[in-house]
């Protein structure tokens, strides 16, 4: 049992990575719906590519969406609109109009005169307005509505809505009907004694309306015809015009629906888990072989894995709300992140890949596929030195048109004209854009959590004002002034081989703090003349030396200095020796173990610390010449490159003999521009 935990122990962290890969496996499946994918792939105004497709089952045609929403608004524009009356209100009204118009016309003229012209035609205007009926508000209803009165659970009458009166109305029909022979006065006193009696008798009645239009409503066929088994649906070649698209559309959904969820669900779950397994393997497997210090890092594949997930989750959170708003979900920040803590090749593989795993969910697939993989090519193309804000603002607009152009090719591929293109869906492009530019505190936050560093970081690094940096300058001046010039040489070495040169002259400025501990060991900070390792013996000058790499990691981890950043304290040195103390040594005692006065290394590992290393030694040793010419300084770098090269010092780097070419030559270039030498002419 304890061999077996010290055996997990040692592989721990391939333990860990073989979890973190079946955990995202089924947590992508999961998102993944769960049911088939339809074997035919098939594009409106294109030829069908595969043979005659014959149908497997009986099935029904299915309308359009459109096709359906156009027949709901008729239905709705139809439908009839139920009201609530009174019918015994009219008889009520009639009789308050009888009293009020005695108190009203309360002379011995009308009192005896019950059958005047007047009486009347009050009384015909009554029977008129309840004939129909008197509205209890004014409804947004066109004359030409339908409505049905309902008394008591019966229907009394159907007519139209302008057929009934309007409060808003009562005046101008009241004016109407009464003859013109009747004076005004008495005009007046007739139209307010209606509006004190005339009361609605008709009150719009919501649930019945709405109950009965849902019914209509639920009543509209989602189907138009059938096809039956065996039915020729398609020939090969044959364009696939409006008719067929409806019918390979059907054949897919009920292909989806039917069969996959009632009896393949199992086989559909495993087949999903075999093509997510096999597209995360390839990203290891890439990690492994050309990214081996991250696939070494647990931290960073899980980064890496999370930010897949992430894209892979919220893609398939909008396509579940509705998936016109496919294309809002900013996917090139997968690319631009891992670019920003990574690099291009590592963010393009992983991008690539997410777009393949989504290209089992998204509508259209092809066209989605297309869109994304170009945009991020054009993401790792554009987006260079992230902490600029300019370039990221820059490369957005980019990657925005390139969206808005191939959609707008897909578009007049498919339609085959652009009077119906859907200009909403350049809005859904822009917002993408927006949403994009959240990269920027995105790269913050994952700094904070997975430990990472990114060129913005660096940038804040380089500023000479920081405190470590300030402390270096006041502790050990030389040392700093020694930083500052390596620093300067190394970035130029990196932009020449196209290595990341902020990286490489942040680990300049910090690579030698470990002198702060004892900066007067090394020349570069003895103003007084005096040498402290006089008092000392060659093997405790030696121990001096190399311990201020030790003492530099102590430092940098006490400053939270970001691990890349360390890296540069580390290698160097690499596995050099104190070659001055060794050989002075060597020369009061030939039994000397070189080892003793080697540096612990490791190697340098990176073209960036390589750069490192032999802009540092350079610089260094460069102080030592004499009346520099433009011939010393060339055999001076080629010396000092060389050895290096002997010692091995490179193998562990991706550096090739080409590069550290290149970097003599600008070594040299910026030496002579340092002493001021002036071309040799011949005598």
């Amino acid at each position: 049992m304890k061999e077996l935990l010290n055996k997990w122990y040692k592989n721990h962290a391939l333990v860990y990575k073989i979890l973190l890969f079946l955990v995202t496996t089924l947590f992508i499946v999961y998102l993944f719906p769960k049911t088939g994918k339809f074997r035919y792939s098939f594009e409106k105004g294109k030829p069908w590519q595969s043979e005659n497709l014959y149908a497997p089952f009986n099935f029904a045609i299915k309308k359009a969406q459109d096709e359906i929403e156009k027949e709901q608004a008729e239905t709705e524009k139809n439908a009839s609109v139920y009201f609530d009356v009174n019918t015994q209100l009219s008889n009520n009204t009639l009789s308050d109009y009888a009293k009020k118009f005695n108190q009203i016309f309360n002379d011995t003229l009308y009192l005896n005169v019950r059958n005047s012209n007047l009486y009347k035609s009050g009384k015909t205007f009554i029977d008129k307005l309840y004939n129909n009926g008197v509205l209890d508000s004014d409804y947004s209803y066109s004359n030409d509505k339908s409505v049905v009165l309902v008394e008591s659970n019966t229907i009394e009458k159907e007519l139209l809505y302008g057929d009934l009166v309007e409060i808003s109305q009562l005046r101008q029909l009241l004016e109407n009907h009464l003859p013109n022979s009747i004076a005004s006065d008495k005009r007046n006193k007739m139209i307010s004694l209606f509006f004190d009696i005339v009361k609605p008798n008709v009150t719009l009645n919501e649930s019945l309306t709405q109950k009965t239009l849902e019914e209509e409503l639920s009543q509209i066929s989602q189907t138009r015809g059938s096809i039956e088994k065996d039915q020729l649906i398609i020939s090969k070649g044959q364009v696939v015009k409006d008719e067929e698209y409806n019918i390979l559309n059907s054949l897919k959904a009920e292909y989806e629906s039917q069969v996959w969820n009632t009896a393949n669900y199992n086989w559909v779950l495993v087949a999903y888990t075999l093509l997510v397994a096999l597209a995360l393997l390839m990203l290891l497997l890439f990690l492994r072989k050309y990214r081996i210090v991250v696939f070494l890092n647990n931290t960073k594949v899980t980064f890496i894995f999370f930010n897949v997930g992430l894209m892979i989750l919220l893609t398939t959170l909008v396509i579940n709300y509705n998936s016109q708003y496919i294309y809002v979900v900013p996917l090139c920040i997968l690319p631009l992140v891992l670019k920003a803590f990574f690099d291009a090749r590592l963010g393009l593989f992983a991008h690539v890949l997410t777009v393949l795993l989504l290209g089992f969910i998204v509508p259209n697939s092809y066209e989605y596929m297309f869109l994304q993989i170009i945009a991020g090519i054009v993401t790792i193309l554009t987006v260079s030195e992230l902490y600029k804000r300019a370039n990221l603002f820059i490369s957005v607009g980019q990657i925005t048109l390139i969206y808005i152009i191939a959609y707008f090719a897909f578009f007049v591929i498919h339609e085959g004209q652009i009077t119906s293109l859907k200009w909403e869906t350049f809005g859904l492009f822009i917002l993408c854009g927006l949403a994009t530019l959240f990269v920027q505190p995105l790269i913050y936050i994952y700094e904070k959590i997975f430990g990472l560093v990114s060129d913005v970081s660096l940038l804040e690094l380089s500023d000479t004002n920081t405190r470590l940096l300030k402390e270096l300058s006041n502790k050990a001046p030389g040392t700093f002034h020694h930083s500052l010039n390596v620093a300067n040489l190394a970035e130029a070495s990196a932009n020449e081989i196209g290595a990341n040169s902020m990286l490489v002259r942040v680990g300049a400025l910090y690579h030698d703090i470990g002198k702060m501990s004892n900066p007067t060991y090394f020349t570069e900070n003895q103003s007084t003349g005096i040498n402290p390792h006089d008092e000392l013996s060659n093997l405790e000058s030696a121990k001096i030396i190399i311990d201020h790499t030790l003492s530099g990691i102590e430092i940098a981890k006490r400053n939270n200095l970001p691990d890349r950043v360390i890296d540069f304290i580390r290698t160097h040195h690499g596995t050099s020796s104190v070659y001055y103390f060794y050989m002075k040594e060597k020369a009061e005692n030939e039994d000397v173990d070189i080892n003793d006065f080697s540096y612990p290394g490791p190697k340098p590992f990176s073209k960036e610390t390589a750069i490192l290393m032999m802009c540092d030694s350079v610089e260094a040793a460069s102080k030592s010449l004499k009346e520099p010419t433009t011939t010393k300084i060339n055999e001076f770098v080629e010396n000092i490159v060389n050895k290096q090269m002997e010692s091995g010092q490179f193998l562990n780097a991706n550096i090739t003999f080409k590069e550290i070419q290149s970097i003599k030559k600008v070594l040299k270039h910026k030496l002579a521009n340092i002493y001021h030498l002036r071309i040799e002419y011949p005598e």
